[in-house]
């Protein structure tokens, strides 16, 4: 799970030294295949329940799930990109919304509440502690800073499968769930608009985008729970 995570993180910040304006999604989507590749890895999402893509990439008022394409990325964008893989058997997934060169305050404001409401989720992830401790410290962090949680997609446990019990609401009341064990290893994965919660699907049937257009960001970590607290396995530094 380790090593998964490692490749994971590095593949995202990959991308991340590619993402400028002019840049397509469907570029970033070669690329990323192709590390694979090159490391005889296997993409986690391609094929998976019919998904056709390396990488989701989600743009602006898109949430989660999009579908690259030959559009070039443009000045003051966002996007989401969601990617995973497979590694002797385990699964790595990450995800990190990226501002394409300069953003505004407000979009700058969003990417640090919803990489924040990520921290805290991850912090209430305590041996002993609760599965819903999780989710009442993303949403508590989101709904303060005025803004909502997705509901309709959660987090979810990872392993030899890439999504796995249990889910992950990203809202709740705490002290409830299953409880939190030394070895679970979750995905953690607020998902925020900036205005309404509501989200619709696109006519591709997996592109969902905001009710209301506004924009929406997305973090997500693979994290080990252990005797210690939280480990996260999806960054460089592990």
């Amino acid at each position: 799970m380790r090593r998964a995570g490692r490749m994971v993180a590095e593949v995202l910040m990959l991308l991340r030294d590619r993402i400028r304006p002019g840049v397509t999604t469907l570029e970033l989507d070669r690329i990323a295949e192709n590390q694979c590749r090159k490391w005889k890895v296997k993409p986690a999402f391609k094929g998976y329940g019919g998904f056709p893509f390396t990488i989701c990439a989600s743009p602006n008022e898109q949430i989660v799930h999009g579908f690259p394409n030959d559009v070039p990325l443009l000045e003051g964008d966002i996007l989401s990109i969601d990617f995973g893989l497979i590694c002797d058997g385990f699964y790595g997934d990450h995800a990190i919304t990226f501002p394409v060169g300069e953003v505004d305050q407000e979009t700058r404001r969003l990417l640090e509440i919803t990489s924040q409401s990520l921290q805290q989720g991850i912090d209430a992830a305590r041996p002993d502690g609760f599965l819903s401790d999780i989710s009442h410290a993303v949403q508590t962090c989101v709904e303060v800073a005025g803004y909502s949680v997705v509901r309709e997609f959660v987090g979810h446990g990872i392993g030899r499968q890439l999504h796995e019990d249990p889910q992950i609401p990203n809202y709740g009341k705490p002290g409830s769930g299953p409880r939190l064990r030394p070895g679970m290893t979750l995905a953690i994965e607020p998902m925020v608009n900036a205005g309404k919660p509501g989200v619709k699907i696109l006519d591709d049937g997996w592109t969902a985008v905001t009710v209301d257009g506004k924009r929406s960001a997305h973090f997500e970590h693979t994290v080990a729970i252990t005797d210690n607290g939280p480990e996260i396995l999806s960054r460089m530094d592990v």
